[in-house]
């Protein structure tokens, strides 16, 4: 059996749980044997208390530590673990490999998805993104993550700050973007629900079509006299900058330089 450790215990962290002991109850080899939390009660729903340490230097023997924690305590917990040369990850898209304390091998063990807390989600289709220093920790990173996951993905620490910053345009800001529709609508007394079905198709295009032959709309079509109508109709200024900075994307989009 490969044996895990997890240390953190936030959305990325109990999503990992459940994934771990799903595919335990499966039959995998691979077993969760302790979990890290500041505050035992975080996880406490999901393991047996014998199972949670808030004492890092009580931390079990595993064959890899995933730290799943905010970026910006990565480096301040791989620095505090009591333990010298084991496989150290963490599960950040932006933050490098050598955020990690040089005492333990380093590596990345990155679920590219968004995670939400009391949300399940079908972790067989998401995809992990892992980098290792060696060829022989890579081996083990990816008989973990093919445990839980059926898109397992070499990925370098360039490559993983490119899809992070790609993943915030696909999720971040489209997301923002049904905040200001559903504002909109809101202002003027529309049910949103009605914009769900375009939602939906409009995702589901890109699943066959590349993004740039899914394109349509006025600015695609150089629409100008309906381009000028939004904008007019617009009454907040923030979304009309929005609407102004995306429409002359669109527009620029393929010519040549």
């Amino acid at each position: 059996m490969v044996k895990v450790v997890i240390i953190g215990s936030g959305n990325v962290a109990q999503h990992l749980i459940a994934a771990f002991q799903n595919a335990q109850i499966q039959g995998s080899e691979i077993e969760l044997v302790q979990v890290y939390s500041r505050q035992t009660a975080s996880v406490s729903h999901l393991l047996d208390l014998e199972q949670i340490t808030n004492d890092l230097d009580t931390l079990a023997e595993a064959d890899l530590y995933i730290i799943s924690v905010s970026d910006d305590a990565i480096a301040s917990i791989s620095s505090q673990l009591p333990f010298k040369n084991r496989l150290v990850v963490h599960t950040s898209g932006s933050v490098s490999l050598n955020a990690l304390d040089e005492d333990n091998r380093k590596g990345v063990f990155y679920p590219l998805q968004t995670f939400t807390k009391n949300k399940p989600v079908d972790f067989k289709t998401i995809p992990i993104c892992l980098e290792s220093e060696n060829a022989t920790d890579f081996q083990l990173l990816d008989k973990v993550a093919k445990s839980i996951s059926e898109k397992v993905f070499a990925i370098n620490s360039d490559q993983r700050k490119a899809l992070h910053v790609a993943a915030v345009f696909v999720n971040n800001f489209t997301n923002h973007l049904y905040q200001i529709a559903q504002e909109i609508c809101q202002e003027h007394q529309v049910p949103f629900e009605i914009l769900k079905p375009l939602i939906a198709e409009t995702a589901n295009k890109i699943m066959v079509l590349s993004p740039e032959e899914a394109q349509t709309g006025p600015a695609k079509r150089n629409d100008t006299e309906t381009i000028a109508a939004h904008e007019a109709f617009l009454s907040q200024a923030n979304h009309l900058d929005i609407y102004k900075t995306l429409t002359q994307s669109i527009q620029e989009n393929g010519k040549k330089l």
